[in-house]
């Protein structure tokens, strides 16, 4: 029963998961002492969230800020200006942020090519602009910002986990994994590099269509009905980490690569991703196992909640991002 309320409870917080999307906050050093700044923020019942960003006292905004409504977030454009020093040293800090379950992705790219990316958490909401980034905060950030992307990403975790409860056996569950692994890589790469281009909408829709489709498998396999899933898992799992990682793709333009260090960013996300999908493997695999040595006799049709909850979440996903597309 632990298993099945995980699931369910999994399912239902999934429904809630477009709500809270990273915060983006881009800042960019036109030239000295000149600055871009995009500020966008999701949008929770139509309205923007409350927060804004806090910078040094130094630096002071010219002229109003353009806004405009875009994908479900607001978006604000701003200059700033400063005559007395630069952002290096100071501190940008999220007001509000502490008091929201969501994070603030920070990009800052300088006038002298030196780039510096963060996130802010409730927890920690500002962040000191360092003199220079080196190679290893640059890989350390887009690891935290994969690994973070994965554990709150409630559509590939309900596909992985759909994926885990048809596999049969230890070895086709590596075979499966490692074929998720490789496929979704591969698109990631593509689509960050420019090669394959698809519009989000489409692939957020088919994403949802593969969760679905894994859940009637589910209930199939366990009526007695032969499923291609339970024979080739790895077929499907390759197939479908194909279109996951042009979603994984979509996440990562929102935070966009360093222009200097494009192949270590995008290196470093990919393996973020990996580190959380791994984590969560070893959870679900830990729970189930621990459910089978639970001494209970589970009423005959409670294996439906599981599926069911997982397949009516997609449904419910489907439906919502194809309305999307008009």
């Amino acid at each position: 029963m632990a298993i099945l309320a995980f699931g369910a409870l999994l399912a239902a917080s999934a429904s809630y998961a477009d709500e809270f999307r990273p915060a983006l906050l881009e800042i960019t050093e036109s030239e000295p002492g000149w600055y871009s700044v995009l500020w966008k923020v999701p949008l929770q019942n139509g309205r923007a969230l409350d927060m804004s960003p806090v910078f040094p006292e130094h630096i002071q905004q010219m002229g109003p800020a353009s806004a405009r409504v875009v994908q479900g977030a607001n978006i604000e454009q701003s200059t700033w200006t400063s005559e007395s020093g630069s952002l290096v040293g100071s501190t940008i800090e999220i007001d509000g942020l502490s008091a929201l379950p969501i994070d603030v992705i920070v990009q800052i790219d300088m006038a002298d090519g030196s780039e510096h990316s963060a996130i802010l958490r409730p927890a920690s909401p500002s962040y000191v602009v360092p003199e220079k980034a080196t190679k290893w905060t640059v890989a350390a950030s887009y690891w935290k910002i994969g690994t973070i992307h994965i554990l709150e990403g409630y559509d590939h975790l309900l596909f992985v986990l759909a994926l885990l409860i048809i596999i049969p056996n230890l070895w086709m569950l590596f075979k499966t994994i490692t074929a998720f692994t490789l496929a979704h890589s591969v698109s990631l790469a593509l689509a960050t590099l420019g090669v394959v281009n698809m519009p989000g909408a489409p692939t957020e829709a088919v994403i949802a269509l593969s969760i679905l489709f894994l859940a009637v498998e589910i209930v199939h396999a366990r009526q007695g009905r032969e499923v291609f899933t339970a024979k080739y898992p790895w077929v499907v799992a390759l197939a479908f980490g194909l279109v996951h990682g042009l979603g994984f793709a979509g996440a990562l333009a929102e935070v966009g690569l360093p222009e200097n260090e494009i192949p270590l960013a995008l290196l470093m996300f990919n393996v973020g991703v990996e580190t959380g999908q791994i984590l969560f493997v070893c959870a679900v695999v830990l729970a189930m196992a621990l459910v089978r040595r639970i001494p209970v006799n589970w009423p005959t049709e409670s294996w439906r909640l599981l599926p069911y909850a997982i397949g009516c979440t997609a449904a419910f996903w489907t439906v919502q991002r194809v309305g999307s597309f008009v």
